[in-house]
Parts: structure tokens; sequence; C-alpha cells
């Protein structure tokens, strides 16, 4: 046996990484957990404390002031957030997600301006979807003109992460209608651009302290240099970003299943029936194997998915997808296995396993559903 053998193992930076997250999550995040989905408000505790450690966007560049950390570091930090809340785990996957398109796209102005305000600690959100272009993102009407040296947009974006709390936000709009794809561009706006503004809260299943809201544009003027790459490329630069923050949700799936395993293994081990422990019992210790296989499977490809992307390799559309798909599935499976373990017990709100559940279901739906997923895998199988 040769102890050196590191091929195929985290590295001790990674690991380091791990420890002190889930410190981080487990002293300053899983305290405020339940009341945060209870009161569905933004958990501000979670904020502070990632921002204070440098966690809530470590995938920012070094030379903007961010920690330089790898796209596996950043799906650790999501995930060890997530295991024991994740809507606090969306600061800073939405951080990834809004920011991204500027790293792969924007000028230097652009990434310096925006990139180094969120190394400080500003949010950023990513506006792609609208009420009839969802899976059919291509159909969006959101539009953007020119007008002198500075952009017009007018329009809706709707289920946007973490709307009314972000500094900035990251928007696809249609610069040319008639070359459909080839016509949308993106663009970088403030919260504080004129004709900006901001909806309600819409009323979720799960993730209810990460709010989720319309954002409306009516004249919204913003600098000529503002737009993210060159114009008529937004939408390619956005499916480009989804090849490299997709397995940045399965990351949070991931952490939502170990969440919900863990507290299936406490329990089972403290719950007596029949005059012993239930973890006793084989039926119920073969459903904690195959919880607790799939979400190392799951881990595993959502860790060769992050690390093909950081390595800049052709083609991640597959991988990018299985990454997703995978976990996503595997979360939703763990979780209502995990309240089955917990009986009557783990239908309350006594034990966060329901949340965990509730939590959960998004990861099958946003960053493209899990139907879509399959049509990107199978479409990369024929091509």
């Amino acid at each position: 046996m040769n102890a050196d053998f590191d091929t195929y193992r985290l590295s001790d930076e990674h690991e380091a990484l791990r420890e002190a997250v889930r410190a981080l999550a487990e002293k300053e995040i899983a305290p405020f957990a339940a009341e945060v989905d209870e009161q569905a408000r933004y958990p501000v505790e979670a904020r502070d404390a990632l921002v204070k450690a440098g966690f809530h966007a470590v995938h920012i560049p070094e030379e903007y002031g961010g920690e330089g950390a790898d796209e596996l570091a950043a799906c650790i930090v999501i995930e060890e957030v997530a295991r024991v809340c994740a809507s606090s785990s969306l600061i800073p996957a939405v951080n990834g997600l809004g920011s991204i398109p500027i790293l792969l796209s924007g000028s230097e102005e652009l990434k310096q301006l925006v990139l180094s305000d969120i190394a400080r600690g500003a949010g950023i959100s990513y506006a792609l979807s609208e009420r009839e272009a969802g899976s059919d993102a291509a159909s969006m009407r959101t539009r953007a003109r020119r007008d002198g040296d500075d952009w017009i947009l007018d329009g809706t974006k709707c289920w946007i992460t973490n709307a009314g709390e972000s500094t900035w936000y990251t928007v696809m709009a249609v610069t040319d209608p008639e070359k459909r794809a080839n016509g949308i561009s993106a663009f970088a706006v403030h919260r504080d651009d004129p004709g900006f503004e901001v909806g309600p809260k819409e009323r979720k299943l799960g993730i209810a302290g990460s709010p989720t809201r319309e954002i409306y544009f009516q004249g919204c003027r913003i600098p000529g240099d503002r737009i993210i790459g060159a114009e008529g490329t937004g939408f390619k630069t956005a499916l480009r970003t989804l090849d490299h923050t997709r397995p940045t949700i399965g990351a949070q799936a991931v952490g939502i299943a170990q969440g919900a395993l863990d507290v299936a293994i406490a329990y089972a081990k403290d719950r007596r029936q029949f005059g012993k422990a239930i973890a006793e019992f084989q039926g119920l210790q073969f459903m904690l194997a195959d919880m607790a296989m799939k979400v190392e499977a799951a881990r595993q490809l959502v860790y060769v998915a992050a690390s093909r992307a950081e390595r800049g390799e052709p083609n991640l559309g597959f991988i990018s997808s299985a990454a997703k798909c995978m976990a996503s599935d595997v979360a939703m499976s763990v979780t209502t296995d995990a309240v089955q373990v917990l009986g009557g017990a783990g239908y309350t709100r006594d034990f966060p396993v329901e949340r965990m559940m509730r939590d959960a279901k998004i990861t099958q739906i946003y960053e493209g559903t899990n139907q879509v997923q399959r049509m990107v895998m199978a479409r990369a199988l024929l091509k």
C-alpha cells in the first residue's frame, strides 16, 4: 500500500476548506436554519458569516480581491453550507452563477467594477428566465436598445434568486430580434440604475429563506460599457456559464442529501422500538446503505464535473448535466427516505428532514429541469 498515492484524492487544501466551512456552518448557520425557513426570511447571519470568512464567493480571482479558489472548492463550500441550510447555500451558489458570465466574457474594466465589488461582499443575481421563456430561454422578450453611449432595457425577468438582496444583476436581453438566440446580449445591471425595480417575493415550497422575485426594467438606462462581451453573444455566454454552474447545483443537492442522511443515521441509532434501536433492523439498514451509496456516487460525479470545468475541457455539456441531474434526483430520493426513517417525527418541523425534502425539490427544476438535462445528455451522446 502506497500512502503517497494521491490519484483521485482531494488535496489537503480542499479537505481543510471543507473542515473550515463545516465548522462555520455548524456554528453560524445551522442554529438559524429552522427560523429562516419558518419565517421565510433572508439568512443575514449566514451572509455575514460567509462574507467575513471569505466564503461567499471563493471563485473570484485574487486580482479582483477574491480568494482565487477553483471550481471544486466552490462546490465544497456550497455542499457544506447546504448540508445545514439550503437557503444559505444559495448565497455562494448564486454569486457564482451571476458572476461567471462576467468572468467568461466581460471586459477587464467590467471585471474590475463588478467582481471587486462582489469580493468585498456585494451579491449578484442571474436573470435569464421569463414567464413565457423558461426552458425555451431563447424566446425571451426583454429588449435592450442603444441610446447614444448607453443601453436602455425594457422587460421583465422572473424566478430571480436573491433578487432584492443582490447589488448586481447579470441580465440577458434581446438586442436583435431577427437573429433569435444570436440576437441576445448580456448586461450587468446595478440595483441603483434608473428604471430598475424589484417585485414581491414568490411563496415557495422550499428554499424559503432565499427570496425569489420578478425584476422589472422600465426604460432602465445603463452605461454602454456594461455589456458583457460582444453584442449578440449573450446566449452563448449563458450556455457556457451553465456548463460551469450546473455542478454547483449538484453540490447543493449533495449537501442537502448528506444533511438528511446524517439526521437519519443519528435518529436510527437513538430511536428504540421492540426493545432495540431501529438501526439494528436490517430493513432500515438497507435503506441507510442505499441512501449513503447514492450520496457518495452523486458527490463523485459532481466533483469530476467541477474538475473538468475548472480545466476548461471541451464538451462539458454531458458531464455538467449528468452531475446536476443525478445529484438532484438523489437529493429528492434521499430526503424522502430520511423522512420515512424518522416516521411521524420526520413529518414534523421538530426535525429538519421535512425542510430538506422541500428544499431538495427545486434542485430538480432550476438551472434547467432534469428533463432538459436528459435532453442535453442525449444530444451529446447522439452528436
